[in-house]
C-alpha cells in the first residue's frame, strides 16, 4: 500500500476541508399557519400543503 512520503501542509488539508462543512436547512413559512417548514412538504402543524389538507392535523394540548 502506497504511503505518502512527505507530510501535507495545514493550508493543502485546509483547502481539501473547505467543503466539509454542513449548510443550514433551508425552510419557509407556511401560508396558512405561519409556522417554520420544509420546501416541497405539509406543514407539521396544519398539514396543509398546496391549499389543500393532506395530513391530520395536529392537537395542541393547552
Amino acid at each position: 500500500m502506497p504511503n505518502p512520503k512527505r507530510r501535507h501542509s495545514k493550508q493543502r488539508t485546509a483547502k481539501r476541508r473547505s467543503h466539509d462543512f454542513l449548510t443550514p436547512v433551508n425552510s419557509g413559512f407556511c401560508p396558512n399557519c405561519q409556522e417554520r417548514k420544509l420546501p416541497h412538504r405539509a406543514c407539521p402543524k396544519c398539514g396543509e400543503y398546496k391549499g389543500r389538507a393532506v395530513l391530520a392535523a395536529k392537537e395542541v394540548a393547552s
